[in-house]
C-alpha cells in the first residue's frame, strides 16, 4: 500500500508564517513531500501567495498603508505588497502556541519578522529548489460563473507551471470549479483538483464532468466509500485540513487517501516514516 502524501498547509504554519517562503523551508525540513498554499491576484495582475481577501491579519498593512482599510489584496500592486512584514504577526500572535510550547524558540520567531509575501513564481522556484510537490489553491467564489478575473489568474497559473516545467510537481485546486474546468481546457496536461466541503453523490461522475484528476474534500466530511470509487477509478483524494494525532494516524492508514493536507507536517512524517513521493502528478 503507498503511504498518503504529506502536504504541508501553506507551508509548515505551526512553526512558521503561512504562505511565505520561510514556512516552506520549514515543510521541507519537517519530511513534507509538499506543500499547499493560497494565490491570489494584485491589482496589477501579479500573483501572490495569500490566503485571506485582505492582507490585515498576516502582514502590517494596517501600519503601512493606515488609510486604506480594509487593505483588500486587489487594491494593492506588487510593489507595494512586496514591501510589507509578513512575517512579525507569527511572533506576536503565535497562532498555534508553539512558540509558547517552546516548539518554536523566540529566537526563530523573531527571525521571521521582514519576510515577504512572496509571489508565486518565487514559491515555485523555491519548490523546485526543496524537491516540493505543490497544490496550489486558486482563491475564488464558488458557484458563481467564470469571472475575467478568474479567467486571468488560471491563465497565468498555466503559463508560469508551463514556463518552470513543473506540470509533474503540481495540482491546481480550487473551490471555484469553473476555474478548473477553464484550467483542464487551455492545459490538459496540468493535475487538478476540485476543493468541496462534502463529497458528492457521484464523485466520479462529479470529477469527471469537470476535467479534473482528483478530489480535495474536507476531512470533517469525509467519506470512505465515495473516497474507494474516487481512487478505484484513478482518481487522487486530498484531504484537508487534519491536525489532531489521531485524525492523523487514522487516515494515514486508509488505502483510500492520497494525500493529507496539515499545518503539522511533522507529526504525520512522525507516523509515517521515510517520505512516500515519487514526481509525476496526482495518484
Amino acid at each position: 500500500m503507498s503511504k498518503p502524501l504529506v502536504l504541508a498547509h501553506r507551508g509548515a504554519r505551526s512553526v512558521a508564517p503561512e504562505n511565505t517562503l520561510a514556512a516552506a523551508r520549514r515543510a521541507a525540513e519537517l519530511g513534507a513531500d509538499g506543500w499547499e498554499f493560497d494565490v491570489q491576484l494584485t491589482k496589477d495582475g501579479e500573483l501572490i501567495l495569500m490566503h485571506d481577501e485582505t492582507l490585515a491579519r498576516t502582514t502590517n498593512a494596517h501600519g503601512a498603508f493606515p488609510e486604506r482599510a480594509p487593505w483588500r489584496v486587489g487594491d494593492f500592486t506588487l510593489d507595494e505588497i512586496r514591501n510589507l512584514d509578513a512575517g512579525s504577526w507569527f511572533l506576536r500572535d503565535d497562532p498555534f502556541g508553539t512558540i509558547r510550547s517552546g516548539d518554536v524558540s523566540t529566537e526563530e520567531a523573531r527571525a521571521y519578522a521582514g519576510e515577504r509575501v512572496p509571489t508565486l513564481r518565487d514559491a515555485l522556484a523555491l519548490s523546485a529548489e526543496l524537491g516540493l510537490w505543490v497544490n496550489i489553491e486558486l482563491k475564488g467564489t464558488p458557484l458563481a460563473p467564470l469571472s475575467p478575473a478568474g479567467r486571468e489568474m488560471v491563465d497565468k497559473v498555466v503559463a508560469l507551471v508551463r514556463e518552470l516545467g513543473l506540470v509533474d510537481r503540481v495540482l491546481v485546486s480550487s473551490f471555484d470549479h469553473e476555474r478548473i474546468r477553464y484550467l483542464k481546457a487551455i492545459a490538459p496536461e496540468i493535475p487538478a483538483a476540485l476543493l468541496v466541503l462534502v463529497l458528492p453523490s457521484d464523485p466520479v461522475g462529479y470529477l469527471r464532468g469537470y476535467g479534473a484528476e482528483a478530489m480535495n474534500p474536507q476531512a470533517t466530511a469525509y467519506d470512505r466509500e465515495k473516497a474507494r470509487q474516487l481512487r478505484e477509478a484513478g482518481h487522487g483524494v486530498y484531504l484537508w485540513t487534519v491536525n489532531a494525532p489521531d485524525e492523523l494516524a487514522r487516515f494515514a492508514v486508509d488505502p483510500y487517501v492520497s494525500g493529507i493536507i496539515t499545518d503539522w507536517p511533522q507529526r504525520l512524517r512522525a507516523i509515517l516514516g521515510p517520505t512516500g513521493y515519487h514526481p509525476g502528478g496526482p495518484r
